[in-house]
C-alpha cells in the first residue's frame, strides 16, 4: 500500500463511505497462522516487508508472497533455494537469480533519481553477496550499477574505474580475504562506503 492508497482510506473514513474498524484492517497485518505477514509496512517504513527464504517451505513463501502483493509493489524474497523458486513460479510471476539467491515478485520501480548506488565486488568469490545487494537496491527503486573484479591485490582495475567511484552517491564494498577494498574506496570516494565482510577466504 502506497501513500495514495492509505489517502484514499482516510477520505473513505471521513466521508463515512467505510468504518475505523474496516480502515483498521486494512492497515494491519494478515493473519496467515503461521505468519502474521505484515501488509502496512510499506505505509510505515517505505517499503514492503521482505521475505527471508531460508527455514521457510516454498508453500509458506507463496502465501506470505500473496498476502503481501498487490499492483502496485515489489516484493522482495532472499536467500532461496532454486527448487523453491520453481514451485513458487508455477503460481506467481517471479524474477529469480541463482547467484543471488534472490527473487522479486511485482514490477521493479524506475530509479528514483536520487543519485547511483555503486557496488563493488572484490572478486568472484564474494559475487554471490554483491549481486544479491546489487538486486536489492535495484528493487528498492535505485539506480545502482554493479562494478566486479576489482580487489587491491590487482589495484589497477579499480584506478581504472576513479570516475564512476567519484560519480556515486553510494558506495557498497564487498570483500573476503583482508576485506582491505572498503578502506581503499574510501580514500578515492566522497560519499558514503559501506563495508560488507564476506566468509569466503583463507
Amino acid at each position: 500500500m502506497n501513500k495514495n492508497e492509505l489517502l484514499s482510506i482516510l477520505k473513505q473514513v471521513s466521508s463515512g463511505n467505510i468504518s475505523p474498524e474496516n480502515a483498521a484492517d486494512k492497515l494491519t497485518y494478515t493473519d496467515l497462522g503461521f505468519a502474521k505477514a505484515d501488509t502496512s509496512r510499506a505505509i510505515r517504513q517505505g517499503i514492503n516487508e521482505v521475505i527471508y527464504g531460508e527455514g521457510k517451505t516454498a508453500e509458506q513463501i507463496l502465501e506470505i508472497s500473496k498476502a503481501l502483493y498487490n499492483d502496485n509493489s515489489c516484493i522482495i524474497i532472499t536467500r532461496l533455494s532454486r527448487d523453491k523458486a520453481e514451485i513458487i513460479s508455477n503460481h506467481l510471476t517471479i524474477e529469480y537469480d541463482e547467484t543471488a539467491r534472490l527473487a522479486t515478485v511485482g514490477h521493479i520501480p524506475k530509479p528514483n533519481g536520487k543519485g547511483k548506488i555503486l557496488i563493488c565486488c572484490a572478486g568472484t568469490s564474494d559475487l554471490y553477496c554483491a549481486k544479491e545487494s546489487y538486486l536489492t537496491c535495484k528493487a528498492l527503486g535505485n539506480e545502482t550499477q554493479l562494478l566486479c573484479d576489482v580487489g587491491v591485490a590487482g589495484i589497477h582495475r579499480l584506478l581504472d574505474n576513479a570516475e564512476l567511484i567519484s560519480s556515486a552517491k553510494v558506495i557498497i564494498a564487498i570483500a573476503g580475504m583482508e576485506g582491505a577494498l572498503a578502506s581503499v574506496i574510501g580514500g578515492i570516494a566522497s560519499c558514503p562506503v559501506i563495508a560488507v565482510p564476506t566468509s569466503v577466504g583463507y
